[in-house]
């Protein structure tokens, strides 16, 4: 069970990301000497020493006015509001700068547990250099090199000892959907009719609903229990311009990543827009599980209300969306909005699937009967066993004797062979191809 949350702070290219991926033991997050590279928070599981926690990878804060510099300062502000623990890098050849006292400030009023590692510390020849950054008033730094994993495990040694007082959140059964889309496509107006009762504000005025609203309630058929999640509408990144929509934006993003199922609204008369493919697009790199909620279709052109052919309209706009079906809905009226929940619950059961070894295998074997992988530079792809290594969204690993050879075209192939077989609607799949072992 996960336990305690921990945020990665610092100002720009002193290697957060880089003792990130460190600790994860991958390339997660985007490495690169350009400061501010790192905008968005990015959220992952770790264990350590039996402990399970969430670690939440920043970008850097600093005082100038550098490019998304406002937008990156919220986003720490998010992470340690949101953290038990926070491990704060500086670096340890450039030595002390005014940007770390401005952060260490900030972080000693938070009241969090703050652990100082001073990254770039490669070699004993600088190792003295830490001694410096007792002025920030931290306590202990420990000494670390995120290139070469020199003093990664004492870091979070000190990291599980700072959870031992957080308990792990009871398990909660209730199934927990977000409702996101643009800003004004008439969210708020769905989640009241869905819960028919006024519990959020309802608008024409574009963000209105400033941060993610959470309302459980129980479905009255099936008596079981939900969260539904209220966003603020994202704008495509660029276009977002008040520092409190901002706000509003990393709020929605943290609803996605939080929930079990997104509902994606589209505003019906407005048409499908490219703002639309960008707030889709963090659902999708999240892995949830999405339905697409075609909202006001009350309001739709007449001549324009042919179901069938609005959905393949859909399906050429969002290529990377086929697999999420399709209502048509109106949050106004409550055409078909009781069928949202139904829906819901079944995609949650979809990214949970989990397929015996045996039947996947069969389907595995079956695919390349059919359709051979094909041959590249004189060798071809052999798939000698699959396994399913997790869900939400499902993911199957293929050993193989190469995994360059499995092409991005047979790879969709086996997807679809797997949908085929499987009830996987609405739940993207990730399939990895690793080499076996000799």
């Amino acid at each position: 069970m996960v336990s305690g949350t921990v945020a990665i702070v610092g100002r720009p290219n002193v290697g957060k990301s880089t003792i990130f991926n460190r600790f994860l033991g991958e390339r997660h997050s985007i490495v690169e000497d350009t400061p501010g590279v790192t905008r968005d928070r990015i959220y992952s599981q770790i264990e350590w020493l039996t402990r399970k926690f969430t670690l939440i990878d920043t970008g850097g804060i600093q005082l100038d006015e550098a490019s998304f510099q406002q937008e990156i300062n919220m986003q720490v502000e998010i992470a340690v509001e949101e953290a038990d623990t926070i491990i704060f890098i500086v670096d340890g050849l450039v030595g002390l700068q005014e940007d770390d006292y401005f952060i260490a400030k900030m972080l000693r009023e938070s009241g969090k547990h703050i652990i100082l590692a001073v990254n770039k510390i490669d070699d004993i020849e600088h190792i003295n250099n830490i001694y410096e950054f007792y002025n920030l008033g931290l306590g202990d730094p420990i000494a670390l090199s995120g290139e070469h994993g020199i003093g990664v495990g004492d870091v979070l040694d000190r990291v599980v000892k700072s959870l031992e007082h957080v308990e792990a959140a009871p398990k909660d059964d209730a199934i927990r959907f977000a409702v996101i889309g643009r800003p004004n496509v008439g969210k708020s107006t769905l989640v009241n009719k869905l819960l028919n009762e006024q519990r959020v504000i309802v608008s024409d005025i574009e963000g209105t609903t400033r941060d993610a609203i959470d309302t459980r309630f129980v479905d009255e058929e099936s008596q079981e229990e939900f969260v539904v999640v209220d966003t603020a509408g994202i704008r495509k990144r660029g276009k977002v311009y008040e520092s409190i929509e901002k706000y509003s934006v990393l709020r929605a993003m943290s609803a996605i990543d939080k929930a079990d199922v997104v509902v994606f609204v589209i505003d019906g008369e407005a048409g499908i827009r490219e703002q639309d493919k960008t707030v889709a697009g963090y659902a999708v790199n999240a892995g949830k599980p999405i339905l697409i909620a075609y909202n006001k279709w009350d309001a739709v052109d007449p001549d324009e209300k042919d179901i069938h052919a609005k959905t393949e309209e859909i399906r050429n706009e969002f290529v990377y969306l086929k697999y999420a079906p399709v209502i048509f809905i109106s949050s106004l009226t409550g055409q078909r909005v009781n069928r949202i929940v139904g829906h819901v619950k079944e995609l949650y059961e979809n990214s949970n699937r989990r397929i015996s070894t045996s039947v996947l295998n069969e389907v595995i074997l079956d695919a390349q009967v059919m359709t051979p992988p094909p041959i590249h530079n004189g060798r071809r792809l052999r798939i000698y066993y699959a396994t399913q290594v997790g869900v939400v969204p499902p993911t199957f690993i293929l050993f193989v004797n190469d995994e360059n050879l499995l092409h991005f075209s047979y790879k969709r192939y086996l997807e679809n062979r797997l949908r085929d077989a499987f009830i996987f609607d609405g739940t993207p799949i990730k399939i990895i191809a690793r080499k076996r072992s000799e």
